[in-house]
């Protein structure tokens, strides 16, 4: 079970996920609305920023590009965010910074309260209505099986819904797990799903997170109780559009020797992020930890996790198919069960698939 601090820190994530970006009509800013806006950001900045110096960094150039006119133009608080969103990351290179107008928003107090059972249910409801983030579950040509994550949603949620997309595919003789589309989320949810791939008994130790507003370090280990395993071959696809939560689950793959990473570079957006309000219904979203691997003792922020096999994302599924295809063809002892997947093989290097038949067999 989560503990309740990091329970309301996923509520308040969910929560301004929820709030409209954009209200009816858009708030005016003022010329004295922006400066207060950017002293509150700056201050922000310096007292949450993982990187002490780069926050006094990208704060001044924050207050230089306002002092010299740059922000002038910027009239309503949409427009306002929007730039401030493009230069918190422009001058950073930190990709989890971010900005937007939300209405409604407050950041919660150091005293929030857990969430409510009625909250709770309603966030269940609404991960159950994204499938908990598992777009697509597939059964490939030559008994491959095949997951597309689009998210890491609370492992409060989606632990049971993974575990039951493992079983249906324990049968297959290589997984692919597809992470081009994904953006992040939560990294317990990440270690849940890392628990399948390592036998009964194994509990490791996969990252730490330090945060630095209240000088805390989080473990993340994997999770002993996860009864459903998986012992065969892993290929995970990766994207220049993976990131944040995604990027932990490829890095661990890659670094624990479990898995083959196959596609493009992806984001570099590895410090974790916390929102705060500058008032005027914008939010801003600020790096306030930093995520240490177990193994290596570092990260990949800024350069992103490199893939083993490198291809276009587009050409990753097919790339990863066929490499497991091939190495299925050299370890089948039966000879018809080998040629049915050089079969498969040759199809798949041509990129054709076979036309479903709905005819019973031998009709014309």
């Amino acid at each position: 079970m989560l503990g309740s601090k990091k329970l309301v820190s996923a509520f308040v994530l969910g929560a301004l996920w929820s709030l409209p970006a954009l209200a009816a009509e858009d708030t005016a800013l003022s010329a004295s609305d922006r400066a207060a806006i950017v002293q509150t950001l700056a201050a922000k900045i310096n007292a949450n920023y993982i990187d002490p110096t780069r926050a006094e960094q990208v704060g001044s150039a924050i207050i230089r590009k306002h002092a010299e006119g740059g922000y002038a133009a910027a009239a309503s608080a949409t427009a306002f965010s929007a730039a401030l969103k493009k230069d918190l990351r422009e001058f950073s290179g930190d990709m989890h910074f971010s900005a937007g107008r939300y209405e409604g928003f407050s950041e919660p107090s150091a005293t929030e309260e857990p969430p409510s059972r009625a909250q709770i249910e309603e966030r269940r409801v609404a991960t159950a209505r994204r499938g908990y983030d598992i777009e697509k579950i597939e059964r490939l040509p030559g008994n491959v099986g095949y997951i597309e994550l689009r998210g890491f949603a609370g492992a409060h949620f989606i632990g049971p819904a993974y575990t039951a997309a493992m079983s249906l595919l324990a049968g297959t003789d290589a997984l692919i797990l597809d992470l081009r589309r994904n953006g992040g989320g939560s990294t317990d949810s990440v270690a849940y799903l890392m628990s399948h791939f390592f036998p009964v008994g194994e509990v490791l130790h996969l990252i730490d997170i330090y945060e630095r507003p209240t000088g805390t370090t989080q473990q993340i280990w994997t999770v002993p109780t996860v009864t459903q395993r998986y012992d065969k071959p892993v290929y995970v696809l990766i994207s220049a559009r993976t990131g944040s939560a995604a990027e932990d689950c490829a890095y661990d793959f890659q670094v624990l020797k479990r898995g083959t990473l196959v596609g493009e570079t992806t984001i570099g957006a590895s410090n974790p992020n916390s929102w705060y309000s500058l008032g005027h219904d914008i939010a801003v979203s600020i790096p306030t930890s930093r995520m240490i691997n177990f193994v290596t003792k570092t990260n990949w922020e800024h350069v992103g996790v490199k893939p083993d096999v490198a291809v276009p994302a587009a050409q990753a599924l097919q790339a990863a198919h066929v490499a497991i295809l091939r190495n299925l063809v050299l370890s089948a002892k039966d000879e018809n069960e080998r040629k049915e997947l050089q079969r498969l093989l040759t199809m798949a290097e041509k990129e054709e698939t076979e036309k479903p038949v709905y005819t019973v067999r031998g009709e014309r």
